[in-house]
């Protein structure tokens, strides 16, 4: 097994704005995929399998993309599966275990919240693939958000017990919220130049969605402001490692198989 050998990328802005975008929706929804059969009930196990396919195919058109823009080898196939784990620049937020299911619905939550703003801001990019990406899964994101903000303030309002599991997975997930607004060098002249948007514009509606659905469950958010960073550029936690393991296993063990 692991076999095969990775594949190298050539990470300019451009590339690197897609990777990150694609690599974003990819890991998550593997996360939600690991729910399948595995929900407390049917119907939220119907609804986690559908938000996980939907962010696949947000990947799926991003790796795409990337590789068009790269111009070489490398497909959306390779994109995913034959990259080491320091080449992957998700947000470390993705990346974290499933826990319970109020830990999930808090990530979900976290990145849905952001997600909506970012897809409809880069409906006016001046890229117009991304643009026509941003129209596809802003519609996807939106209802993302009213799935899990509706699941926060029923936990939230709920039980002492599902009460305390939200407010456990808002305080551990807190500190890994503020990456999602982190920009490096290159993708500001992405910003510049008109084909990206600049995350920081929109902190303060995020903070106000977030805030809002939060107080509406009876939760509170942390006070803490420091953050962690590392996911961008290719520093993870250990999950990361673990979850590629069992992603890429067919394509490592039995390179270019199809079904």
């Amino acid at each position: 097994m692991m076999s095969v050998a990775n594949i190298q990328v050539s990470e300019t802005p451009q590339v690197l704005y897609a990777l990150r975008r694609a690599d974003d929706a990819l890991i998550l929804g593997h996360r939600l995929s690991e729910w399948c059969g595995h929900a407390p009930m049917l119907e939220e196990d119907m609804a986690l399998s559908n938000i996980a396919l939907d962010l696949i195919g947000q990947a799926r058109e991003l790796y795409t993309y990337a590789a068009k823009i790269e111009g070489k080898d490398n497909d959306e196939d390779k994109l995913a599966y034959l990259r080491d784990v320091r080449q992957y620049r998700n947000l470390l937020l993705v990346e974290q275990p499933n826990g319970d299911c109020a830990q999930t619905l808090v990530r979900q939550f976290f990145y849905s919240a952001f997600a909506d703003l970012y897809w409809r801001a880069m409906m006016n990019s001046r890229d117009a693939t991304l643009a026509a990406i941003a129209a596809k899964s802003e519609k996807e994101s939106a209802y993302h958000l009213r799935h899990a903000s509706e699941w926060i303030i029923r936990l939230g309002d709920g039980t002492e017990e599902s009460h305390a599991r939200a407010q456990a997975a808002i305080d551990y997930l807190w500190a890994f919220s503020g990456e999602m607004f982190a920009v490096d060098a290159g993708e500001r002249s992405l910003i510049h130049a008109g084909i990206a948007i600049d995350p920081e514009g929109l902190r303060d509606r995020w903070l106000n969605t977030v805030t809002g659905v939060i107080g509406e469950a009876t939760l509170t958010l942390p006070q803490n402001d420091w953050m962690q960073q590392g996911g961008r550029v290719g520093r993870h936690s250990e999950h990361l490692g673990h979850l590629l393991s069992e992603l890429q296993s067919m394509q490592r063990t039995f390179p270019g198989l199809t079904w």
